[in-house]
Formats: structure tokens, sequence, C-alpha cells
């Protein structure tokens, strides 16, 4: 495993300065001599300077820009820093150069589109290859499976979290019923200690009106028994007293 690995490490170190090396001496002519290709150039520049007004009017400078980019592009590519921006930086490059370049359906002398044909060919062969160099990790995850990765451990760690939410408030919930449960059970005892409390008081005034009823009574046959010899006295005297008086009466 090891020396596969090592194999694959010595063959991207000689791949990509091979690569880059068409980039590099193409693009340090056209920084050095834009002229002899501003004439096809221009089928690209042109519409690009009508879209983006802000790009330099002279298509010379327009050739030796995209020369620059390739020297630098080309550059970091074979030396492998920045390899997979270098190698997008070549693409996006060779993409108008090609298509500027080496438009063989215009040509008319069938040896020039053979020629140009080739030319268009040989640069989509060139395309390919930074393609892979622009999507080679060395072993490493890509971004994208990087980035993949991430959303799932953050979308696993939504969920968990709203899982152990979920569960914090089911407990919440069951302790406040518990309570409420409690609660009410206490309100019910305390009712029924009311309403035996009530029972009670309910039979000690009964209780009581009856002792007061039969006070009453037998304090008023008390009352009458006492009261009679006086009464009967009282009768006896008003009887005498009536009968002296009838005395005294004239006939």
């Amino acid at each position: 495993m090891a020396g596969k690995e090592t194999g694959m490490s010595i063959s991207r170190r000689v791949a990509r300065p091979l690569l880059a090396s068409i980039f590099i001496a193409g693009g340090a002519d056209a920084i050095e001599s834009p002229e002899g290709k501003v004439k096809a150039a221009a089928a690209v520049t042109e519409p690009l300077k009508a879209r983006f007004p802000f790009l330099p009017e002279d298509t010379a400078t327009l050739v030796r820009l995209n020369g620059i980019v390739q020297v630098g592009a080309g550059s970091l590519l074979a030396l492998g820093k920045f390899r997979r921006l270098a190698s997008w930086a070549l693409v996006a490059s060779v993409i108008p150069t090609t298509y500027a370049g080496h438009r063989f359906w215009e040509e008319v002398d069938d040896d020039a589109r053979a020629q140009q044909r080739v030319h268009f060919l040989k640069n989509l062969g060139l395309l390919g290859g930074l393609v892979l160099a622009a999507t080679d990790t060395e072993g490493a995850p890509s971004l994208g499976w990087r980035a993949h990765r991430r959303v799932g451990e953050v979308t696993t760690a939504i969920g968990a979290g709203r899982a152990a939410t979920g569960a914090r408030v089911h407990r919440t919930s069951a302790a406040v019923a518990e309570v409420g449960h409690q609660a009410g059970r206490r309100a019910n005892a305390a009712a029924e200690k009311g309403r035996g409390a009530g029972h009670k008081a309910n039979r000690a005034a009964q209780r009581a009106g009856h002792r007061a009823s039969r006070a009453v009574s037998d304090a008023a046959k008390s009352g009458v028994t006492r009261a009679t010899p006086y009464v009967s006295a009282g009768v006896e005297r008003a009887g005498e007293m009536l009968a002296e008086a009838s005395g005294h009466l004239p006939h």
C-alpha cells in the first residue's frame, strides 16, 4: 500500500510539470509577442469587451493578461503549489484560447482545416488533463465530500438535539402531570376531611338543639309545677274577696 502511494506521488510530481510546460511556454510567448495572436483573439475579446466595459480596449493587452495567467498558474501547477486552483485557472484560460485560435470549422483550405482540428483536439486533451489535476485530491477527501459529511454531521447533531429536547420536554411534562396529580389527590383528601368535619358539625348542632329543646321543655314543666300552688292560693283569695264584697252590697 505504501509503495502504491509512493508511486502515485512520483507520477504526480512528473505529470504536473509536463502538463504545465506548454502553458508556461505559450503564456511567455503571448506576453512577449501578442501581435500574432490579436487577430485570432478578437473573436473572443470583442464580445467580452462589449459585455464587460471595464476590460482594456486594447486586444493585445488582453492577450498579455491571458499569457500572464498561463505563466503564473502553469508555474504553480508545476511546483505543486495551489495545484487545484492553478488547474482551474488554466482551464479558464485554455477554453477561450482554443475557441479563438483553432476555429477549424471556418477554414476553407483542407490542409489548414486539418491542422487546426489537430490543435483543437490537442487543446481538448490538455483540458481533460487540467480537469483531472483540478479534481485530484491525492487521496484526501474532496471539498464536496467534506462539505457533504459536515452537512450530515450538522444534520445528525440537530436531530440529536431535537430528540434530547423532546425527551426533556416529555420528562418535564410528566413531572408537571405528576405534581398536578398529587395536588389533586391532596385536594380530594382535604375535601373529604372538610365533608367529614361538616357532618360532625351538623350532628353536634343537632344534639345541641335536642338538648336545648329538652331543657326548655323541662324548664317549662318545672315552672308550671312551681306556679300551681300560688295560682291556687290566688284563686282562693280572689273568692274570699268577692264574698266580702258581696256582703257589703245593698240588697
